[in-house]
């Protein structure tokens, strides 16, 4: 979608376009679990860790930037696990979301974003998941299904 602005001092015409945003959201393999946060901004909701990719910034450092903002954890071993891109996935604008799956050691601390975390098991992820989570979630534990 493109619309057009009108420069105020020369009047120039400039084409502007509004292109979905760029996030990365990480799959963090902690003590056993995975590390989700607790949202402390709208959308509410437990989550995995993540947001905007910065400019300048690679997808994959992005990944490692947001885990150490929002659980203050290094994360190692970061894989693709897939990239979704439903226009309705985030309420706010329309993204795309590189998601990564990691390994870590220590214990999560919330941060930036998060007002908590909390390590969950398979079988006791919390019911209020933000955006798409089910879904990155139910493919993670399918593709660690099959590496087992």
């Amino acid at each position: 979608m493109k619309s057009k602005l009108i420069c105020p001092r020369c009047g120039f015409t400039i084409t502007t376009y509004k292109n979905p945003l760029p996030t990365v959201d990480i799959v963090i393999r902690n003590q056993g679990g995975i590390v989700l946060i607790s949202r402390k901004n709208p959308p509410f909701g437990w989550a995995l860790p993540g947001g905007f990719v910065d400019y300048g910034e690679s997808v994959e450092e992005a990944a490692k930037r947001e885990a150490k903002e929002e659980t203050s954890l290094d994360i190692q071993n970061l894989k693709l696990l897939g990239v979704y891109s439903s226009p309705d996935r985030d309420p706010r604008h329309h993204t795309i979301s590189t998601v990564f799956t990691a390994d870590s050691a220590g214990n999560p601390t919330a941060g930036d974003d998060a007002a908590q975390t909390r390590v969950f098991m398979k079988g006791n992820l919390p019911q209020d998941l933000a955006f798409d989570m089910l879904k990155s979630l139910r493919i993670f534990f399918e593709s660690e299904r099959h590496l087992s």
